[in-house]
């Protein structure tokens, strides 16, 4: 009897034995499928991990493009009694700077970043109404590179920029930082080197700007040239001393407009800026406070003579902007065009009456 039973126990003995394989196989795909789930997250940690030395080496790498490209284009300016940069403008050996940079002298020395000794540069014009000035080089080196001007319709707070200069003599030196603000208007200082120009949608950046880096690039990653350095803010709390990290750029659209013209032209004709056409200075009242402006001359068929403003007036008020000091005045034209209608309220033989006014060019 047990060997007839014999082949149904022999197929019960296979299948267990079936059975037996079978396990330690799936023990087998499990632990595959651990290892290769760790190993995939172990992968993707160190992808996440290298992503930040990524974009950091690719910021740096951006950087150190910008710079090679547009550093051969800033120059060293040296003037008998100042020091400041300048942007090579064209192949011609045209170069912009600060009219402040040149003052009043007529001849340059001017150091590139690829030269060993100086070169010899004459003044074309220089514009103190909005501090700019054009030099040109009295031979034009191999290899003299021209920067690319960007637009400034298109520059935005917080755009990483490059201020390129001379700060304090030191040629080629690159600071780092944001735009900070756009489209301010800012009064430069006429006892401290500036021309006292008011000057309207500059560029405020956080990258730092040092006597010398007056006339250099500020900068963007694409390499474009949004502005030249002009001038820091001051701190009244601390002595006059500059503001750390207020800088402000005179914008490359305005750079452009007046550069182009003293290049074809050798002079400004069409500056942009609004004007009354008058001479004027701040008076103040009985307690010693700014308030008005006193004309003390009116230019011959201008804005103010058309109006009917005289020599003795005192005006208070331009639009809608109070007028206290020869500054304020200063600083509302800068926001308004030549060709523009506007008010004028001042006071005459202590009467105040108000007109309207078509407002001239500088």
């Amino acid at each position: 009897m047990d060997a007839r039973r014999s082949p149904a126990r022999r197929q019960v003995v296979a299948v267990a034995a079936l059975l037996c394989c079978l396990c330690p196989l799936a023990g087998c795909t499990d632990a595959s499928s651990a290892r290769s789930r760790e190993e995939d997250a172990s992968t993707t940690r160190a992808a996440q991990a290298a992503a930040p030395r990524r974009a950091a080496d690719d910021l740096e790498n951006g950087y150190l493009k910008v710079i090679r490209d547009v550093l051969p284009s800033v120059v060293q300016i040296q003037a008998q009694s100042d020091l400041g940069s300048g942007v090579v403008y064209d192949d011609q050996g045209h170069i912009v700077t600060n009219a402040h940079v040149v003052g009043n002298e007529t001849t340059f020395r001017v150091t590139t970043a690829g030269s060993e000794d100086a070169l010899t540069a004459r003044l074309v014009y220089s514009y103190p109404q909005q501090d700019l000035a054009v030099i040109k080089l009295d031979r034009v080196p191999q290899g003299l590179e021209e920067a690319t001007f960007g637009d400034s319709s298109k520059v935005e707070v917080g755009q990483i920029v490059l201020a390129m200069g001379s700060p304090l003599g030191l040629s080629s030196s690159v600071t780092q930082g944001i735009v900070s603000a756009i489209g301010r208007t800012v009064t430069e200082g006429g006892d401290d080197g500036g021309t006292g120009a008011t000057i309207a949608n500059m560029v405020q950046t956080s990258a730092a700007i040092n006597p010398g880096n007056s006339g250099g690039a500020l900068v963007n990653l694409d390499g474009r040239v949004i502005g030249i350095p002009t001038l820091a803010a001051t701190d009244p709390g601390a002595g006059e001393g500059a503001a750390p990290g207020i800088g402000f750029a005179i914008p490359a659209s305005t750079v452009r407009k007046i550069a182009d013209q003293i290049v074809q032209d050798g002079r400004v004709s069409d500056s942009g800026r609004a004007a009354l056409g008058i001479t004027g200075r701040t008076v103040v009242d009985d307690e010693l406070q700014a308030a008005g402006v006193a004309v003390v001359d009116v230019m011959a068929g201008g804005a103010a003579d058309k109006a009917g403003i005289e020599p003795g007036d005192v005006i208070t008020r331009l639009g809608d902007t109070d007028i206290t000091t020869i500054t304020s005045l200063a600083e509302a034209l800068a926001d308004d065009q030549p060709g523009q209608r506007t008010t004028v309220t001042y006071t005459r033989n202590g009467d105040e009456d108000t007109v309207d006014v078509t407002l001239g060019e500088q």
